[in-house]
């Protein structure tokens, strides 16, 4: 799984660089071709300027020379950079070379300078430029300037050469961004599937390292909320089974000493020994209920407790089981101020005070509710004892661990806090806990003015 989710995020690294590559392709190609059109016009356009600028030199040098029917002598370029190396020729106006560099009889563009003020164009393999050289209203000459076409073609592709290289760093440049940008979303990626590949295998605290890129980041925070959702889930159902098994042993225990007790009794009335069955099945019945609802998180409503029902139940199931051991059940404290609770939570915490009563204590055990101020105090206590130093509530690797000595009263102390209510061991020796809960006061009767006398 591992192997094709890193697959998947290679094809994205690569994807990634590819798109950011060809964007930056496309990006040049829009921008550079006409770019380098506008270079090659400027460069022409550069060119025809520094023949003009060579033939206009020339021909203010030679015009009175002309004039005059003297044969003139050009040095054009020679203190200009851009202009040296341009050849530079002088025509009568019938179109004879006089002097300098150029065709002997008159090209074209020489003809054209006749009638304008400048020809230029492109003859072969040179550009050329021609200009009139007037005294007066009279031609007495042209000038033509020109320099090999390969010249200029030389500049321009100069000037594109640069220009390709300037677009090849840009496109290296965009292909190490679109690296570190697919490393960047990558990697967390990679690291999800990690995470998601362990969140599979069991590992439920596994967490994800945050980005600070906020859609991997969300991603990762809704993986990180199903790991803890799946855990805490895992760890519910695992709570169900440790407080199933112990809540279910006592009645089960019960049914057994019943059933047993009617096959060493054959004269006994079996039909007595079926109601009783069927009655403690049917409160082995309400604790797996109480414990799927526990279970579930899905508290029943709270309502007034009836200490009187609560109190009966914990007889008929406790009496016989104590009885058997030779231990007494003491209940007292039936009218006790009310409490608001949920039945089923408040039955379970006594389950699990009873049957630890029974299990590691000793002597009669009592079960008084009393009125303690603001709250409703049951006490269900022994003649045994509990070691100076430990604590009955923390869970240990020891024997009566797995009797559930350590489980049951964890569980007992987490529903009564559930029900806003506290549970705690209030004398080691005689060993007593106490269950606090809420009262509910009876609102005070208010007193019309009529009954006053």
């Amino acid at each position: 799984m591992i192997l094709v989710l890193v697959g998947h995020t290679l094809s994205v690294r690569r994807r990634i660089v590819t798109l950011t590559v060809l964007a930056a392709v496309l990006a040049i190609t829009l921008f550079g071709v006409p770019l380098a059109i506008a270079v090659a016009k400027f460069h022409e356009g550069m060119s025809t300027h520094d023949l003009e600028r060579a033939a206009d030199t020339v021909a203010l040098a030679v015009t009175g020379d002309l004039a005059n029917g003297r044969i003139p002598e050009i040095k054009p370029g020679d203190d200009d950079e851009r202009i040296r190396g341009i050849e530079v020729a002088v025509y009568t106006p019938t179109g004879r070379l006089m002097t300098g560099d150029g065709p002997a009889t008159e090209d074209e563009f020489v003809r054209r300078a006749h009638d304008i003020d400048m020809a230029t164009g492109t003859l072969g393999d040179e550009v050329v430029l021609a200009v009139p050289v007037l005294s007066g209203p009279s031609l007495v000459g042209v000038v033509r300037a020109a320099h090999p076409r390969s010249e200029l073609d030389s500049r321009i592709r100069l000037t594109w050469l640069k220009m390709g290289g300037l677009a090849l760093v840009a496109i290296a440049a965009s292909w190490l961004i679109g690296r570190r940008i697919a490393t960047r979303l990558a990697r967390p990626l990679e690291e999800l599937a990690v995470t998601a590949e362990r969140l599979g295998e069991g590992d439920f605290t596994v967490r994800t390292r945050r980005t600070g890129v906020r859609e991997i980041d969300q991603v990762a925070e809704a993986l990180d909320a199903t790991s803890a959702r799946i855990g805490e889930t895992l760890e519910r159902e695992r709570t169900f089974s440790s407080d199933a098994s112990h809540q279910l042993r006592t009645p089960l225990t019960g049914l057994r000493l019943q059933l047993e007790a009617a096959l060493e009794s054959p004269d006994r009335d079996p039909y007595a020994t079926i109601r009783d069955g069927i009655t403690s099945a049917d409160r082995l019945e309400r604790t797996i209920d109480d414990l799927l609802a526990l279970a579930k998180q899905t508290r029943a409503p709270r309502a007034l407790l009836d200490l009187g029902k609560l109190f009966e139940e914990v007889r008929q199931t406790w009496h016989g089981l104590l009885a058997g051991r030779g231990r007494a059940l003491r209940i007292s404290g039936r009218e006790a101020l009310p409490a608001r609770a949920a039945d089923a939570a408040v039955r379970q915490v006594l389950a699990v005070l009873l049957d630890n009563a029974a299990a590691h204590g000793r002597g009669t055990v009592t079960v008084v509710a009393r009125d303690a101020g603001d709250a409703l105090a049951i006490d269900v206590s022994d003649e045994g004892a509990i070691p100076d130093g430990s604590d009955p509530f923390v869970t240990e690797e020891r024997t009566e661990e797995r009797e559930g000595h350590g489980i049951g009263l964890r569980l007992a102390r987490s529903l009564s806090e559930a029900e806003g209510g506290r549970l705690r061991l209030t004398s080691p020796s005689p060993t007593t806990f106490t269950l606090l809960l809420p009262a509910e006061r009876p609102a005070p009767r208010e007193e019309g003015p009529g009954l006053a006398s």
